[in-house]
């Protein structure tokens, strides 16, 4: 299907050479923070850092695709995969691929990942109003919508979609997802991490958890709350 293409004016910042177009969750702080370069800033460095040009990228938790979208234009992925939870987001993130010519290049996919095999089928998602407080863990404060979203199995999704590049931006799920997930093609992980949800003790497990997969953390490579862990050599 042909995809008309967007005006100039009807996009609201360029980040990074993307063009993002206007959409109801891009409030003007945010706008502001693109026309600035700070919009996700660490995530987006470091991936441009790190992610090696051909890599197979799967992305847990699109977002507002504009870090995906930035990763997909200047790191030029063999195959990327872009997993969103949140089902508002996904015709505001297919608009945003298709603006910049990326719509065949990244695939999307709604759910929400989970790697333990007893999972149910569908679970519980926050929608807040500001997205990038939705997620899994019900907030303790604060209006939310709660919607049932698919669950993705990681052992079926790995096979779908080999990857050996994880970014991981999922608010509060990491921990869940590092107890059960099997790492063993991942060369590369990027993730923030949200002490926050979890506390100390839950950023130990994550630590010792990589650890025992065989991951390493590239200690300067990382930043505040985001953190890039390799594959042992």
């Amino acid at each position: 299907m042909d995809i008309a293409p967007l005006r100039p004016d009807e996009f609201v910042a360029t980040y990074h050479g993307i063009n993002v177009p206007a959409a109801p969750h891009l409030g003007p702080g945010m706008i502001a923070a693109m026309h600035q370069g700070k919009y996700e800033r660490q995530e987006v460095q470091l991936a441009l850092a790190q992610v090696p040009r051909g890599a197979r990228i799967l992305e847990m938790g699109a977002g507002s695709g504009v870090v995906g979208a930035v990763v997909a234009r200047h790191c030029q992925p063999e195959a990327m995969l872009s997993v969103e939870a949140n089902p508002y987001l996904l015709p505001h993130i297919r608009a945003l691929y298709a603006a910049n010519g990326l719509h065949e290049r990244v695939a999307l996919r709604h759910g929400a990942v989970f790697s333990d095999p007893a999972a149910p089928d569908q679970v519980e998602f926050f929608v807040r109003g500001n997205f990038l407080g939705s997620g899994l863990a019900r907030p303790d404060h604060g209006q939310v919508r709660p919607v049932q979203v698919p669950v993705i199995r990681y052992a079926e999704l790995t096979e779908q979609h080999p990857h050996d590049v994880i970014l991981m931006d999922i608010e509060g799920g990491e921990l869940e997802f590092l107890r059960h997930a099997e790492l063993g093609p991942v060369r590369l992980l990027i993730a923030e991490f949200h002490r926050g949800i979890y506390g100390r003790e839950g950023m130990r497990e994550c630590r010792h958890l990589l650890t025992a997969k065989g991951m390493v953390m590239d200690q300067d490579a990382s930043a505040a709350g985001v953190h890039v862990w390799r594959r042992a050599a």
